[in-house]
């Protein structure tokens, strides 16, 4: 793997070897570096808040538009037999003049300023998690380590070499029996990792767990699921908590309040998701945020955002941290969304909501059996951040799109037969055998409305920022046609999204837009602005500004930068965060499904890092 340097070389390398020479940690790392106010990126979001936030300012409104790209680096394999696609979701760190980032079958450190490998260590069993690693700084007699997954094993390397820490779990590695995908979070000396528990998946239920970030001991699993004795336990009626599947916390990192050693767990939905009817109740703590004592994993509190979820519609990302300064108090507070489209603002230490939610009545199931709740919590200020209902008025024309798209709709309608959508959390309907029966159309659809990517956080204008795609999903439960303990499957047409294809490109069919970025107040929760963010080339030049699906979140900046790809247009772009407005964009050679990062390199430029599928790109300023 061989990255190519386009500029920048030889007062680099200079800079380097005085650096390296000194045998100190760079003086260019601050201690204040878990708020963002490093020249590092030593977590997946930057800090343990997860706000997405850089203190950086060598790039800025003025000059933005004069990135260029710096070098780039392969993530792929082209000597492997199978030449595997890395299909990359990874945000890089860079702590101590390194960067550390998993490729498609290693894990790789390096030159953040030339992108030179220092280091590669291959994976020999299992692929690395392809979205990210974590650091931890060691202590006084362990030197510092990198933590990854592959799966069932979370393993440990020397972060310095690369090579394998012997002395953690057996021979560097813990089995995790319940696998995880994602990046570990490393706090103190503790290393936490959550649970991919899809159905038949090994290792049973999906709890998150911590261990010892020096030998890898397991100090603590917390019951997603309470157990009989504990609260909670009565929301699952009869037995049916027993060996539950889902409530696992699966995302691609979390957050942790440093001061308070408070961690915060996004639960997922029971499983299976579509039928609840053999779990009457509200079944904590599924589709909830739980804070927990990160020493002890004790529960402290939690806040359920969906009521027996059926929709699989759990909190994709952790919450993001920040406090609110008010009439000369401060705040602790967290913003989390949920793939439902709604965002949540709370304090952090109890869990009481700082923007009013209510209970509000939502349609009822009426699949036998079935006992949905009556109301869901839903935020009263705060509109949702993504489209929640669907009506045949909202259709998609030739004048909104292309005359092709419009009539493409009309002839999936017409497939479709009848569609039922009566706003937020419109049940699955039955479907009895009848061949008239009515078609669910969910929004947001399965994919959700905001995703995995998380809010990002600008402590200057105090917004929050969510991005969410809008694709509805059509789908029913029927009477399943073997012998399984549920009486009934969701089952969907094909394609099974509100969409059609042109030239190739996914169009929804309702009028655009079709993704928003979104800031809200995180004093009030009201939106300062919203734009569609991507464009359909597919449709006519007057009609592109439609928005485009995508799962990413932003980088924030202290110079009112706002950067984001996420879209499958396949550009990175650069905005005002104050209102929206573009400053900047760059064409990917694929889509930037990540979340980008900044750091300030030894050669005292500020480099801007996005994985766009099967390579890391890397911008700068020219000299």
């Amino acid at each position: 793997m061989t990255p190519h340097s386009l500029f920048r070389t030889a007062s680099i390398f200079l800079t380097l070897l005085i650096l390296s020479s000194c045998g100190e940690r760079s003086s260019l790392e601050t201690a204040d570096i878990d708020h963002g106010q490093g020249t590092d990126w030593p977590h997946y979001r930057g800090d343990l808040s997860g706000t997405g936030f850089s203190s950086l300012t060598r790039i800025n409104a003025q000059n933005v538009n004069r990135l260029q790209l710096a070098w780039r680096y392969s993530l792929r394999d082209d000597t492997a037999t199978d030449s595997r696609n890395p299909n990359s979701q990874a945000t890089p760190i860079v702590v101590d003049g390194k960067m550390f980032l998993p490729t498609v079958n290693s894990i790789v450190a390096l030159n953040p300023v030339s992108g030179d490998t220092l280091w590669e260590h291959q994976v020999d069993v299992g692929r690395p998690s392809r979205r990210g690693v974590s650091y931890w700084p060691g202590t006084n007699d362990e030197a510092p380590r990198l933590f990854f997954t592959t799966g069932m094993q979370l393993h440990a390397l020397d972060a310095d070499t690369g090579e394998v820490v012997s002395g953690f779990g057996d021979s560097g590695k813990v089995d995790l029996i319940t696998p995880y995908l994602s990046v570990p979070l490393v706090h103190k000396d503790i290393v936490v990792v959550g649970a991919n528990t899809p159905p038949g998946a090994e290792g049973g239920i999906g709890n998150p767990r911590a261990y010892s970030a020096i030998d890898g001991e397991r100090l603590w699993e917390f019951s997603s699921v309470p157990q009989p004795g504990v609260a909670g336990n009565e929301t699952w009626a009869g037995d049916s908590w027993q060996d539950r599947l889902g409530a696992n916390a699966w995302p691609f990192y979390f957050t942790v309040d440093s001061e308070r050693d408070l961690l915060y767990l996004p639960l997922a939905s029971p499983i299976p998701f579509a039928y609840g009817g053999d779990r009457p109740g509200d079944n904590l703590y599924a589709n909830s945020i739980v804070a927990v004592d990160l020493d002890t994993g004790d529960y402290v509190w939690h806040f359920q955002t969906i009521h027996h979820d059926i929709w699989d519609h759990d909190p994709p990302a952790p919450p993001t941290l920040f406090d609110i300064a008010e009439d000369g108090s401060i705040t602790p507070a967290l913003a989390v969304t949920t793939k439902s489209g709604y965002l949540f603002i709370l304090n952090r230490e109890t869990g009481e909501p700082l923007v009013d939610v209510q209970e509000r009545a939502v349609p009822q199931s009426t699949v036998p059996g079935e006992l949905t709740s009556p109301t869901q919590p839903i935020p009263a200020v705060t509109p949702p951040m993504a489209r929640v209902s669907f009506s045949m008025e909202e259709i998609a024309t030739a004048a909104t799109t292309s005359a092709a798209h419009a009539a493409a709709c009309q002839q999936l309608l017409a497939e479709s037969g009848e569609i039922i959508n009566l706003g937020a959390y419109t049940p699955w309907n039955y479907r009895d055998g009848s061949t008239d029966s009515p078609t669910t159309l969910l929004f947001p659809g399965l994919g959700g409305g905001p995703n995995w990517g998380g809010v990002a956080y600008d402590p200057n204008s105090r917004y929050l920022f969510v991005f969410a795609a809008d694709i509805g999903t059509f789908g029913w439960l029927e009477d399943t046609d073997a012998e399984t303990e549920f009486p009934y499957v969701r089952r969907s047409p094909r394609p099974g999204s509100f969409a059609v294809s042109i030239d190739g490109m996914t169009l929804p069919c309702q009028i655009p837009p079709w993704s928003n970025l979104t800031a809200v107040d995180s004093r009030t929760g009201e939106i300062a602005w919203r734009v569609p963010l991507g464009i359909s080339e597919a449709l006519p030049a007057e009609n592109q500004n439609t928005g485009r699906p995508g799962r990413a979140s932003a980088l924030i900046t202290d110079t009112d930068l706002l950067f984001i790809a996420a879209t499958d247009d396949n550009r990175i772009r650069a905005l005002r965060a104050s209102n929206g407005e573009q400053l900047w964009e760059s064409v990917l050679p694929n889509q930037g499904n990540a979340n980008p990062m900044t750091y300030l390199g030894a050669d005292r430029n500020q480099y801007l890092a996005i994985t766009a599928t099967d390579e890391l790109l890397v911008y700068a300023l020219p000299d």
